[in-house]
């Protein structure tokens, strides 16, 4: 339903989750076991001299003293940027806009997602089934309006099919208002309307 990439992000939280966990274990490790505990700190001396070291192969000028250090820097930063650009890439791909048409002598035509969304709610006003609907369009990677997401929100106690049977209604109603077939996925759930709610009653 949106551009982000769930892969890479499974694969970079995979990652993410892993180099906390070793740290978590190595700093308990640390705090109970001698034997861990001066193995880190030998690990974190000899790595301290190793980057002394390498500071000086390249000095420069204080404050920075070391090219490398410059280096380091700019690494840093761009890494910073780079998690900026990625943060900034996630989800999207949602519009305003339910459909779109193009005509030569009419022009463009857009339906706006709150016509949709006022037209479920004259749908729903006598339902017995469904408290609550919410309506949204997302868009593929190509050009214009890819389909429409529709959450309705079922009463307790009500029959799944009669909640089935309404969907599909109401995808034919909005191909009806749209004038041509879109693509729907359709979303059953529950939530706080459908708590607050009374149960359906068939009494």
């Amino acid at each position: 339903m949106n551009r982000t990439n769930r892969a890479l992000n499974r694969l970079l939280l995979a990652l993410a989750g892993i180099l906390l966990a070793a740290v978590g274990i190595l700093t308990a490790g640390a705090a109970l076991n001698p034997l861990v505990r001066d193995g880190w700190t030998r690990f974190t001396g000899a790595a301290v001299d190793r980057w002394q070291a390498i500071q000086a192969s390249a000095p420069l000028q204080d404050p920075l003293g070391s090219w490398w250090t410059v280096a380091l820097v700019a690494a840093l930063v761009l890494l910073a940027v780079l998690c900026i650009v990625w943060m900034t890439r996630q989800g999207g791909g949602r519009s305003r806009t339910g459909a779109e048409d193009s005509d030569a002598e009419l022009g463009n035509t857009a339906v706006d997602i709150s016509y949709l969304e006022a037209a479920l709610d004259a749908a729903l006003a006598g339902s017995n089934s469904i408290v609550g609907s919410s309506v949204t369009a997302w868009r593929g990677s190509g050009r214009g309006p890819s389909g429409l997401r529709l959450i309705l929100q079922a009463r307790r106690g009500a029959s799944p099919r009669d909640v089935a049977d309404t969907a599909e209604a109401l995808v034919r109603s909005i191909d009806g208002l749209l004038g041509h077939r879109t693509t729907v996925l359709v979303r059953i759930a529950t939530g706080t309307r459908t708590k607050l709610a009374g149960a359906l009653r068939t009494d």
